[in-house]
């Protein structure tokens, strides 16, 4: 996903110090989240062999429903990003997320 491996002194306050046996040995600099979108993007096209244009469209679905559930909507600009490497439109991506909120619906046990 991108993040840096530093020493423990060069840690900032959003950094993850690792500790063993009491004593810090490494720090993390996870990247932004806006980086990590684009090397999810790239572990995907990566994982299919192909751009992610070139996907059908059963298969793009698969990868929104995937991105969503990596939290890749919560990134500014993020549907805008997703479309572009799909080679669909915002809108596209829209009905995508939104087919799968009515299937998740259609799957909940009904209360009663």
């Amino acid at each position: 996903m991108g993040a840096e491996l530093l020493v423990p002194e060069q840690a900032e306050p959003d950094d993850v110090v690792l500790a063993w046996e009491g004593e810090d040995v490494l720090a993390v600099r996870l990247p932004q989240l806006s980086d990590s979108l684009d090397h999810i993007l790239a572990a995907m096209e990566r994982r299919h062999g192909m751009p992610l244009a070139e996907l059908d469209r059963k298969t793009k679905q698969e990868v929104v429903r995937i991105l969503e559930a990596r939290g890749a909507f919560s990134v500014r600009h993020g549907v805008e990003t997703v479309a572009g490497a799909l080679g669909v439109s915002r809108f596209t991506v829209y009905n995508y997320l939104n087919r799968e909120t009515a299937l998740s619906r259609e799957k909940a046990p009904k209360g009663g």
